[in-house]
């Protein structure tokens, strides 16, 4: 399917907007927004190629939803499209998230928006649940890629297996379990410009103020271990982002002291209930590192807003290299059959991917309390049926009614459930 033709850069910029104000729960709720707003409602990229989009960043490290953001804006707009769409993206998350980090050191808690964000939360499971239904329907063909996905979801919600473990071998699966798939042939001036030293100007601005805080204040500052640590985490954190807070997290609560465990904890919790990648609470790291450590020319308050944004920069930047150093070279393999086919291996492993995330994601949000189970292989949690909240059982279950039976849109149900959830608490029901 070629790129719509006379469709500006100013004309998707309001649905960039909107896919980042409602990307709540994490990358299945973010991919979910997106196939809905850019694939169903819009048409602007076929499910095809926001498949083979999908497939691509899934290998990629870093936050996958953000660079997949940067794909479709650079498949319709070029360098330009990207660049709007991967940084409108992580914006609203950002500010959110200074906003927050500034609140939690001064006023010590930000309870006044818990209501809205509960609301944001059981709207989200809803979206996710729609989106998982509409996606397997499309892309999940036949028994053998039916198998592949149960398996893909069985592999890591009962047997925690790493992720990028279960996507490269389905790729590697796909190769055999699917024979002769059907070849796409691929039009040169389909592809968006790019210009050849792209990769290489992104790569020095990711990097510049890393070698700046080195010249200027040491390898041994503080400025400069942190953006070094982040710099690490960026080209390391294959599979998603529980995966590589563990050690981050150990390394700031343990090693240097930027923040305790349960501080942590807090910052986990405010950028779960924020819009944008799950990443960002390394923002909190970065602000609470500086802010108690802000040298002797900065105000503790300015230090900190400014370490959460180096933080932010050597976190997303990498993703922007990635996609304009190998993107090109991905679309054009569109048409190559075996390359066809592992992917069509990773396409049906992601469906099983989004259910993983969905049922995690139910079971923190439904459920106060939940079993570990840890043998035979097996390693994953049980629900505690006494422990489920009634009021995110409820107001998920009136989301998913609002999704499916009615024409209020997504957005007209994700402002409803967050009014409802914000009434709700200033009546002190929740």
């Amino acid at each position: 399917m070629p790129m719509p033709s006379g469709l500006t850069l100013r004309q998707t910029l309001p649905v960039w907007w909107k896919i980042a104000f409602l990307s709540f729960g994490g990358p299945a709720a973010q991919i979910a927004v997106m196939q809905r707003l850019i694939v169903e409602e819009n048409g602007w990229i076929d499910q095809e190629r926001f498949n083979h989009a999908l497939n691509f960043c899934m290998l990629l490290p870093g936050p996958e939803a953000q660079q997949l953001a940067a794909y479709l804006g650079w498949l319709m707009h070029g360098t330009r499209g990207a660049l709007a769409a991967g940084i409108i993206f992580i914006l609203p998350g950002a500010l959110i998230m200074l906003g927050l980090s500034l609140l939690y050191v001064t006023v010590g808690q930000v309870g006044t928006v818990e209501g809205l964000l509960f609301g944001l939360k059981c709207a989200v499971l809803a979206i996710v649940a729609q989106a998982l239904i509409r996606m397997s329907g499309k892309v999940v063909q036949g028994l053998a890629a039916s198998m592949l996905a149960v398996a893909s979801f069985v592999a890591m919600f009962f047997f925690s297996l790493p992720f990028p473990l279960v996507i490269l071998a389905a790729g590697v699966i796909g190769l055999f379990l699917f024979r002769d798939p059907a070849r796409i042939d691929v039009e040169p001036d389909e592809l968006p410009t790019m210009g050849r030293r792209t990769w290489l100007w992104t790569l020095i601005a990711w990097l510049a103020p890393l070698a700046l805080l080195a010249l200027i204040l040491g390898p041994q500052s503080m400025w400069t271990e942190l953006a070094t640590l982040f710099s690490l985490l960026a080209t390391l954190s294959f599979g998603g982002a529980y995966a590589a807070l563990a050690w981050v997290a150990q390394f700031a609560s343990e090693s240097r002291d930027w923040l305790t465990a349960a501080e942590m904890l807090d910052g986990l919790g405010l950028a779960e209930t924020t819009p944008g990648p799950l990443i960002l609470v390394t923002q909190f790291i970065g602000f609470l590192a500086t802010w108690r450590d802000p040298g002797t020319l900065l105000d503790p308050l300015l230090a900190g807003s400014l370490g959460a944004m180096l933080t932010t920069w050597m976190i997303f930047a990498p993703s922007f290299l990635w996609i304009f150093a190998f993107a090109p070279q991905i679309e054009r393999l569109r048409g190559n059959p075996r390359i066809s086919q592992a992917l069509r291996g990773i396409t049906s492993a992601v469906v099983g991917v989004i259910a993983n995330l969905a049922a995690w994601f139910a079971l923190n949000l439904l459920f106060s309390e939940t079993r570990p189970v840890d043998r035979l292989g097996l390693d994953f949690k049980l629900p505690i049926g006494t422990s489920i909240d009634p009021w995110a059982l409820g107001l998920t279950i009136l989301a998913g009614l609002l999704l499916f039976l009615t024409r209020l849109g997504l957005v007209g149900t994700v402002l409803t459930m967050a009014a409802t959830g914000l009434v709700l608490h200033v009546a002190g029901v929740i």
